[in-house]
């Protein structure tokens, strides 16, 4: 690992923002805050999948993977981020060095065309370069070359300097934050600014749950000016410097991102969740107090209190039909996250009980949520191996798993419904009719009638009357037949 890479993860892990880490004692704090891989069990992906999760949402961007073709292939689209317009980021760029290049030494010239060849193509208003394990190992200049690249082509080539042994994925999205800190964020002045110009850090308009919020702020006056990432241009990242008020939605990662700015730009910032009625409308109230403190009229806090009561009483009267389907129902949540305590606050809401939740990836403050909302820890769960997934779905006797992808065949072993919450999944479920989606994907779920024919006994389960023993075949009989040797178990 390079000197300037050590130094920039070092910085990573030293993050003051987060309260776990202040904590801790000097010497702790230099250890960071991953903990090491278990031998044979999933990563949950390195630093280089982190900083493509974190940056590939921005859509108008080239996002170019300086590497051999399996890394760019395995990382390509593996996210439903939506965009509103552009494409781009949807196309998979790779430099696709071979053995000889690497043995040649060619790699920096193969980046130099690849980008030249972007610009000539596409035409995007920037081309992010992401270094891979291959290429940081070989010692590619990927910094050099992007400013060679910026200064002939005159598109800004953005290095993220991130290879995947750098570290874990959490790692990755911290360091494609503190990427954008020093290369586009405040590069770019906005035409114009308001006084309710927000930036919203950590929402990755998966599925287009970003769509769902935007109508509530655009009822209130409040602009997006800067996104990272969700549904976000290139501009739009770079003038997050003008922004009130920055709201971060998934805080583990870039809350240093969140940091530096408000210590750079005197940008405030605060933690809030769009999953539930209850959270959705408190991050509401709490962006709209911020920005009247700085400046934006007085009577937006009024307003926004009457747009939280009309779309509050609209959508209770929505989720009305549905709460008797679902109410009493037992829940496993395995998630991560901010979603530890969001999800659990909203499934309360609807008279669901969670029987446990996972507070892998969370901080201390949202373990902090969790109990204050659950009442205890005992039912927090940090990683949770297979066997004790399906052992606890049986002990609880719990009517549906909601979790991530990896974990559904889990649950169907168990003849258990499960739902995706996670990055997969494949509906929307924040703000308010994102509530009413989740619940109805709830009642579609558990109370699916194929789950009836599932748990019953299999035919080969099944009690048979005894039917004696028939004498065994004879070399005599005209055909062999099935045999009658009760010896013989196929004969069933």
């Amino acid at each position: 690992m390079s000197d300037a890479l050590k130094q920039t993860v070092q910085e990573a892990f030293n993050e003051p923002g987060c309260a776990t880490n202040r904590a801790k004692p000097a010497e702790a704090r230099k250890k960071g805050c991953a903990r090491p891989l278990t031998p044979g069990a999933a990563a949950g992906g390195c630093a280089f999948d982190g900083a493509m999760i974190t940056l590939q949402p921005i859509v108008d961007v080239a996002h170019l993977v300086h590497a051999p073709l399996a890394c760019g292939g395995n990382s390509w689209d593996n996210r439903g981020s939506a965009s509103s317009g552009p494409m781009l980021y949807k196309t998979g760029f790779t430099t696709d060095l071979t053995e000889l290049d690497i043995v040649m030494g060619k790699g920096e010239k193969k980046l130099y065309a690849a980008i030249r060849e972007i610009v000539q193509n596409h035409a995007p208003p920037a081309i992010f370069v992401y270094a891979t394990c291959v290429t940081a190992m070989i010692g590619d200049d990927i910094a050099a070359v992007c400013k060679a690249a910026t200064e002939a082509f005159g598109t800004p080539a953005i290095p993220v300097d991130v290879p995947g042994y750098a570290g874990s994925k959490n790692l990755g999205c911290k360091l494609a934050g503190e990427m954008m800190y020093r290369h586009v964020i405040g590069t770019v002045e906005p035409e114009r600014t308001t006084e309710c110009d927000i930036n919203i850090i950590g929402d990755y308009n998966l599925n287009g749950e970003l769509w769902q919020i935007k109508p509530l702020l655009d009822r209130l006056g409040i602009r997006i000016l800067g996104s990272l990432s969700a549904d976000a241009r290139y501009r739009q990242v770079a003038m997050m410097h003008r922004a009130r008020v920055t709201m971060l939605v998934c805080s583990h990662a870039l809350i240093g991102l969140a940091r530096k700015m408000e210590e750079t730009w005197g940008i405030p910032f605060f933690e809030g969740s769009f999953y539930g009625i209850s959270d959705t409308s408190q991050a509401l109230r709490t962006m709209c107090r911020m920005l009247v403190e700085r400046g934006a009229p007085a009577d937006l806090i009024d307003r926004c209190e009457a747009l939280i009561a009309e779309e509050e009483a609209g959508a209770r009267a929505a989720l009305a039909p549905y709460r008797p389907r679902v109410e009493g129902r037992r829940v496993l949540l395995y998630t991560g996250g901010h979603k530890s305590w969001s999800v659990v606050s909203a499934l309360q809401e609807l008279g669901i009980e969670v029987v446990g939740t996972s507070v892998r990836k969370a901080t201390e403050a949202d373990k902090a949520r969790v109990v204050q909302i659950m009442g205890d820890e005992t039912h927090m769960y940090e990683n949770m191996a297979p066997k004790d997934m399906y052992a606890t779905l049986k002990a609880a006797k719990a009517d549906i798993l909601m979790s991530g992808a990896r974990s559904q065949f889990v649950a169907l072993k168990a003849r258990t419904p499960w739902i995706d919450v996670n990055q997969e999944k494949h509906e929307p479920y924040a703000g308010y009719m994102g509530m009413v989606d989740l619940v109805r994907a709830i009642d579609r779920s558990v109370n699916n009638p194929v789950w009836e024919e599932v748990r019953r006994p299999a035919p080969w389960e099944a009690a048979r009357p005894a039917t004696g023993l028939r004498l065994a075949a004879t070399s005599q009989d005209p055909a062999p037949g099935p045999v009658n040797d009760p010896k013989d178990f196929e004969d069933c």
